[in-house]
Protein backbone atom coordinates (compact mmCIF):
# COMPACT_ATOMS: atom_id res chain seq x y z
CA UNK A 1 0.00 0.00 0.00
CA UNK A 2 1.27 3.53 -0.93
CA UNK A 3 1.84 6.48 1.35
CA UNK A 4 -1.25 7.86 -0.10
CA UNK A 5 -3.49 4.95 -0.05
CA UNK A 6 -2.54 4.42 4.27
CA UNK A 7 -3.28 8.37 4.06
CA UNK A 8 -6.53 8.36 2.41
CA UNK A 9 -7.92 5.54 4.87
CA UNK A 10 -6.92 7.09 8.00
CA UNK A 11 -9.10 10.39 6.65
CA UNK A 12 -11.73 8.00 5.57
CA UNK A 13 -12.91 7.10 9.11
CA UNK A 14 -12.56 10.88 10.67
CA UNK A 15 -15.09 11.79 7.23
CA UNK A 16 -17.45 9.33 8.81
CA UNK A 17 -16.96 9.92 11.96
CA UNK A 18 -17.76 13.63 11.33
CA UNK A 19 -21.19 12.48 9.13
CA UNK A 20 -21.86 10.75 11.72
CA UNK A 21 -22.03 13.39 14.13
CA UNK A 22 -23.54 15.96 12.11
CA UNK A 23 -26.35 13.50 11.39
CA UNK A 24 -26.65 12.84 14.87
CA UNK A 25 -26.93 16.97 15.75
CA UNK A 26 -29.61 17.05 13.29
CA UNK A 27 -31.20 14.32 14.76
CA UNK A 28 -31.24 16.52 18.41
CA UNK A 29 -32.33 19.36 16.68
CA UNK A 30 -35.27 17.64 14.82
CA UNK A 31 -36.28 15.93 18.79
CA UNK A 32 -35.32 19.55 20.65
CA UNK A 33 -39.09 20.80 20.37
CA UNK A 34 -40.78 17.42 21.93
CA UNK A 35 -37.55 17.09 24.34
CA UNK A 36 -38.12 20.51 25.75
CA UNK A 37 -41.63 20.09 25.73
CA UNK A 38 -41.48 16.63 27.66
CA UNK A 39 -38.74 18.46 30.53
CA UNK A 40 -40.76 21.25 31.43
CA UNK A 41 -44.50 20.07 30.95
CA UNK A 42 -44.42 16.00 32.15
CA UNK A 43 -41.11 15.12 34.00
CA UNK A 44 -40.25 18.42 35.09
CA UNK A 45 -44.12 18.43 37.09
CA UNK A 46 -44.03 14.79 37.95
CA UNK A 47 -40.98 15.17 39.87
CA UNK A 48 -42.39 18.53 41.59
CA UNK A 49 -45.08 16.43 42.46
CA UNK A 50 -42.50 13.56 43.85
CA UNK A 51 -41.36 16.06 46.39
CA UNK A 52 -44.98 18.31 47.42
CA UNK A 53 -46.15 14.58 48.05
CA UNK A 54 -43.62 14.80 51.22
CA UNK A 55 -44.70 18.60 52.25
CA UNK A 56 -47.61 20.50 53.43
CA UNK A 57 -48.58 22.64 50.14
CA UNK A 58 -50.89 25.13 49.63
CA UNK A 59 -49.74 27.09 46.20
CA UNK A 60 -49.73 29.90 48.50
CA UNK A 61 -47.16 29.13 51.29
CA UNK A 62 -44.02 27.63 50.31
CA UNK A 63 -43.94 23.39 50.78
CA UNK A 64 -43.32 22.93 54.17
CA UNK A 65 -41.22 19.39 54.62
CA UNK A 66 -43.54 16.85 56.44
CA UNK A 67 -41.57 13.78 55.53
CA UNK A 68 -44.30 10.55 55.36
CA UNK A 69 -46.72 11.90 57.52
CA UNK A 70 -49.28 12.74 54.24
CA UNK A 71 -49.33 9.15 53.37
CA UNK A 72 -49.50 7.85 56.81
CA UNK A 73 -52.48 10.54 57.33
CA UNK A 74 -53.68 8.31 53.80
CA UNK A 75 -53.70 5.12 54.79
CA UNK A 76 -55.01 5.48 58.61
CA UNK A 77 -57.46 8.24 59.20
CA UNK A 78 -58.49 9.00 55.75
CA UNK A 79 -61.96 7.18 54.92
CA UNK A 80 -62.35 9.14 51.71
CA UNK A 81 -59.74 7.19 50.41
CA UNK A 82 -60.94 3.91 50.71
CA UNK A 83 -64.33 4.75 49.82
CA UNK A 84 -63.24 6.43 46.69
CA UNK A 85 -60.62 3.10 46.42
CA UNK A 86 -63.58 0.66 46.63
CA UNK A 87 -65.73 2.59 44.44
CA UNK A 88 -62.83 2.69 41.39
CA UNK A 89 -62.05 -0.30 41.79
CA UNK A 90 -65.87 -1.54 41.69
CA UNK A 91 -65.92 0.02 38.19
CA UNK A 92 -62.58 -1.09 37.18
CA UNK A 93 -64.02 -4.96 37.88
CA UNK A 94 -67.47 -4.30 36.14
CA UNK A 95 -66.97 -1.42 33.65
CA UNK A 96 -64.14 -3.30 32.13
CA UNK A 97 -65.23 -6.63 31.12
CA UNK A 98 -68.77 -5.16 30.02
CA UNK A 99 -67.01 -3.23 27.64
CA UNK A 100 -64.46 -5.26 25.98
CA UNK A 101 -67.00 -8.04 25.93
CA UNK A 102 -69.57 -5.78 24.10
CA UNK A 103 -66.86 -4.65 21.74
CA UNK A 104 -65.42 -7.86 20.93
CA UNK A 105 -69.64 -9.20 20.42
CA UNK A 106 -70.01 -6.55 17.76
CA UNK A 107 -66.48 -6.55 15.89
CA UNK A 108 -67.81 -10.08 15.59
CA UNK A 109 -70.70 -9.60 14.47
CA UNK A 110 -69.84 -6.89 12.04
CA UNK A 111 -66.69 -9.44 10.77
CA UNK A 112 -69.55 -11.42 9.18
CA UNK A 113 -70.19 -8.72 6.13
CA UNK A 114 -73.73 -8.62 6.66
CA UNK A 115 -75.83 -6.59 4.46
CA UNK A 116 -75.55 -2.92 6.19
CA UNK A 117 -72.37 -3.65 8.07
CA UNK A 118 -70.09 -0.65 6.97
CA UNK A 119 -73.04 1.72 7.98
CA UNK A 120 -73.95 0.31 11.41
CA UNK A 121 -69.73 0.71 11.47
CA UNK A 122 -70.14 3.98 11.37
CA UNK A 123 -73.18 4.26 13.25
CA UNK A 124 -70.85 2.70 16.11
CA UNK A 125 -68.47 4.76 16.24
CA UNK A 126 -70.08 7.89 15.74
CA UNK A 127 -70.57 8.19 19.33
CA UNK A 128 -67.14 8.79 19.99
CA UNK A 129 -66.68 11.57 17.68
CA UNK A 130 -69.06 13.19 20.09
CA UNK A 131 -67.68 15.96 23.38
CA UNK A 132 -67.65 13.67 26.43
CA UNK A 133 -69.26 16.49 28.35
CA UNK A 134 -72.40 16.86 25.74
CA UNK A 135 -72.61 13.11 26.04
CA UNK A 136 -72.65 13.21 29.82
CA UNK A 137 -75.75 15.08 29.76
CA UNK A 138 -77.45 13.53 26.82
CA UNK A 139 -77.07 10.24 29.45
CA UNK A 140 -78.61 11.97 32.35
CA UNK A 141 -81.64 13.02 29.90
CA UNK A 142 -81.78 9.48 29.24
CA UNK A 143 -81.25 8.02 32.56
CA UNK A 144 -83.19 10.17 34.58
CA UNK A 145 -85.93 8.60 36.35
CA UNK A 146 -88.20 9.58 33.78
CA UNK A 147 -86.16 9.46 31.14
CA UNK A 148 -86.26 8.03 27.55
CA UNK A 149 -84.49 4.74 28.93
CA UNK A 150 -87.21 4.09 31.98
CA UNK A 151 -90.19 5.33 29.50
CA UNK A 152 -89.26 2.34 27.16
CA UNK A 153 -88.94 0.22 30.08
CA UNK A 154 -92.29 1.58 31.50
CA UNK A 155 -93.72 0.51 28.09
CA UNK A 156 -92.95 -3.02 28.34
CA UNK A 157 -93.98 -2.61 31.87
CA UNK A 158 -91.27 -2.93 33.67
CA UNK A 159 -90.45 -0.38 35.82
CA UNK A 160 -86.98 0.82 35.38
CA UNK A 161 -84.66 2.41 38.38
CA UNK A 162 -83.69 5.99 39.39
CA UNK A 163 -80.38 5.35 37.82
CA UNK A 164 -78.43 8.59 39.11
CA UNK A 165 -80.27 9.45 42.06
CA UNK A 166 -80.51 6.08 43.76
CA UNK A 167 -76.61 5.35 45.05
CA UNK A 168 -77.51 1.58 44.40
CA UNK A 169 -77.63 2.22 40.87
CA UNK A 170 -75.32 5.58 40.18
CA UNK A 171 -72.66 2.93 39.35
CA UNK A 172 -73.96 0.99 36.79
CA UNK A 173 -75.57 4.08 35.03
CA UNK A 174 -71.87 4.99 34.39
CA UNK A 175 -71.10 1.18 32.82
CA UNK A 176 -74.63 1.44 30.81
CA UNK A 177 -73.17 5.31 29.93
CA UNK A 178 -69.95 4.16 29.68
CA UNK A 179 -71.40 1.77 26.00
CA UNK A 180 -71.63 4.87 24.22
CA UNK A 181 -67.49 4.94 24.02
CA UNK A 182 -67.03 1.67 22.68
CA UNK A 183 -66.59 2.18 18.80
CA UNK A 184 -62.93 2.83 19.30
CA UNK A 185 -62.63 -0.95 20.72
CA UNK A 186 -64.67 -2.37 18.26
CA UNK A 187 -62.94 -0.98 15.37
CA UNK A 188 -59.36 -2.34 16.85
CA UNK A 189 -60.76 -5.57 16.76
CA UNK A 190 -62.17 -5.25 13.37
CA UNK A 191 -58.85 -4.88 12.52
CA UNK A 192 -57.42 -7.41 14.05
CA UNK A 193 -60.21 -9.89 12.98
CA UNK A 194 -59.33 -8.86 9.38
CA UNK A 195 -56.05 -9.71 9.71
CA UNK A 196 -56.04 -13.04 10.78
CA UNK A 197 -55.02 -15.27 8.33
CA UNK A 198 -58.04 -17.45 6.13
CA UNK A 199 -55.93 -20.21 5.73
CA UNK A 200 -56.35 -21.22 9.55
CA UNK A 201 -60.42 -20.94 8.93
CA UNK A 202 -60.06 -23.11 5.80
CA UNK A 203 -57.92 -25.61 8.11
CA UNK A 204 -60.39 -25.60 10.42
CA UNK A 205 -63.36 -26.61 8.14
CA UNK A 206 -61.60 -29.33 6.48
CA UNK A 207 -61.43 -30.87 10.05
CA UNK A 208 -65.05 -30.42 10.76
CA UNK A 209 -65.21 -27.54 13.30
CA UNK A 210 -68.28 -26.39 13.99
CA UNK A 211 -68.36 -22.04 14.18
CA UNK A 212 -67.99 -21.61 18.16
CA UNK A 213 -64.91 -23.82 17.86
CA UNK A 214 -63.55 -22.06 15.05
CA UNK A 215 -64.16 -18.66 17.70
CA UNK A 216 -62.75 -20.61 20.74
CA UNK A 217 -59.92 -21.80 19.06
CA UNK A 218 -58.62 -19.76 16.13
CA UNK A 219 -60.29 -16.35 16.48
CA UNK A 220 -59.63 -15.84 20.30
CA UNK A 221 -56.27 -17.06 20.27
CA UNK A 222 -55.40 -15.04 17.72
CA UNK A 223 -57.51 -11.59 18.84
CA UNK A 224 -55.22 -12.12 22.62
CA UNK A 225 -52.79 -9.61 22.01
CA UNK A 226 -55.51 -7.08 20.95
CA UNK A 227 -57.58 -7.98 23.76
CA UNK A 228 -54.16 -7.79 26.28
CA UNK A 229 -53.55 -4.02 25.29
CA UNK A 230 -57.68 -3.02 25.43
CA UNK A 231 -57.38 -4.41 28.96
CA UNK A 232 -54.97 -2.29 30.07
CA UNK A 233 -55.59 0.78 28.46
CA UNK A 234 -59.62 0.23 29.73
CA UNK A 235 -58.52 -0.51 33.45
CA UNK A 236 -56.14 2.55 33.48
CA UNK A 237 -58.37 4.89 31.45
CA UNK A 238 -61.11 3.20 34.56
CA UNK A 239 -59.03 4.58 37.10
CA UNK A 240 -59.03 7.91 35.91
CA UNK A 241 -62.91 8.17 35.48
CA UNK A 242 -63.17 12.01 36.27
CA UNK A 243 -65.81 13.84 34.15
CA UNK A 244 -68.69 11.87 34.16
CA UNK A 245 -68.57 11.83 38.14
CA UNK A 246 -68.03 15.58 38.60
CA UNK A 247 -70.97 16.52 35.92
CA UNK A 248 -72.99 13.73 37.42
CA UNK A 249 -72.03 14.49 41.21
CA UNK A 250 -72.58 17.94 41.48
CA UNK A 251 -76.13 17.47 39.48
CA UNK A 252 -79.26 18.77 41.24
CA UNK A 253 -77.58 21.32 43.36
CA UNK A 254 -75.65 18.62 45.54
CA UNK A 255 -72.12 18.82 46.84
CA UNK A 256 -69.73 17.71 44.36
CA UNK A 257 -67.03 17.10 47.13
CA UNK A 258 -69.73 14.71 48.40
CA UNK A 259 -69.52 12.59 45.52
CA UNK A 260 -73.01 12.43 44.85
CA UNK A 261 -75.82 10.32 46.01
CA UNK A 262 -74.44 8.63 49.33
CA UNK A 263 -71.23 8.95 48.13
CA UNK A 264 -71.77 6.38 45.26
CA UNK A 265 -69.74 8.28 43.14
CA UNK A 266 -66.53 9.47 44.96
CA UNK A 267 -64.24 7.97 42.90
CA UNK A 268 -60.00 8.07 43.37
CA UNK A 269 -59.45 11.17 40.74
CA UNK A 270 -62.49 13.06 41.65
CA UNK A 271 -61.26 12.60 44.91
CA UNK A 272 -57.88 13.99 44.48
CA UNK A 273 -59.32 17.34 42.63
CA UNK A 274 -61.10 17.62 46.21
CA UNK A 275 -58.23 17.35 47.76
CA UNK A 276 -56.43 19.55 45.20
CA UNK A 277 -59.16 22.59 45.11
CA UNK A 278 -60.28 22.83 48.68
CA UNK A 279 -63.83 20.87 48.29
CA UNK A 280 -62.91 18.52 50.98
CA UNK A 281 -61.00 19.32 54.22
CA UNK A 282 -60.25 22.81 56.05
CA UNK A 283 -56.92 23.90 55.02
CA UNK A 284 -58.07 24.38 51.16
CA UNK A 285 -55.66 23.73 48.29
CA UNK A 286 -54.00 20.95 49.71
CA UNK A 287 -51.68 20.38 47.01
CA UNK A 288 -49.45 17.82 48.71
CA UNK A 289 -51.73 15.97 50.23
CA UNK A 290 -52.95 15.63 46.74
CA UNK A 291 -49.63 14.92 45.16
CA UNK A 292 -49.12 12.19 47.60
CA UNK A 293 -52.80 10.62 46.43
CA UNK A 294 -51.30 10.93 42.51
CA UNK A 295 -48.35 8.51 43.30
CA UNK A 296 -50.16 6.25 45.16
CA UNK A 297 -52.64 6.18 41.79
CA UNK A 298 -49.37 5.71 39.58
CA UNK A 299 -48.52 2.84 41.89
CA UNK A 300 -52.10 1.21 42.25
CA UNK A 301 -51.66 1.10 37.98
CA UNK A 302 -48.38 0.42 37.76
CA UNK A 303 -48.42 -2.61 39.98
CA UNK A 304 -51.72 -3.64 38.23
CA UNK A 305 -49.98 -3.42 34.74
CA UNK A 306 -47.00 -5.73 35.92
CA UNK A 307 -49.34 -8.30 37.24
CA UNK A 308 -51.45 -8.18 33.69
CA UNK A 309 -48.20 -8.50 32.13
CA UNK A 310 -46.86 -11.07 33.96
CA UNK A 311 -50.32 -13.11 33.37
CA UNK A 312 -50.43 -12.39 29.93
CA UNK A 313 -47.98 -14.74 29.47
CA UNK A 314 -50.74 -17.66 30.29
CA UNK A 315 -53.41 -16.44 27.48
CA UNK A 316 -51.67 -13.86 25.03
CA UNK A 317 -50.33 -15.54 21.86
CA UNK A 318 -48.46 -14.06 19.47
CA UNK A 319 -47.67 -14.56 16.06
CA UNK A 320 -44.39 -15.39 16.23
CA UNK A 321 -44.64 -17.73 18.99
CA UNK A 322 -46.78 -20.77 16.49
Amino acid sequence: MTRAEVSASQRRPRRRSKLARREALVGWLFAAPWLIGFLLFTAGPMLFSLYASFTRYNLIRAPEWVGLRNYETIFLRDPYFWQSLENTFWMVGVRTPVVILSALGIALLLNLNLPGSRFFQTVIYLPTVLSGVAAIFLWQWILSPNGLLNSGLAALGVQGPAWFVDPRWTKPGLVVMGLWWIGTNVLIYLASLRGVPRSLYEAAEIDGASSWAKVRFITLPMLSPTTFFLVITSIIGTFQIFDSAFIIAGSGGRDVALGGPGGSLMFYVLYLYNRAFGRIGAEGLQMGYASALAWILFAIILVITLLQLWLSKRWVHYEAER
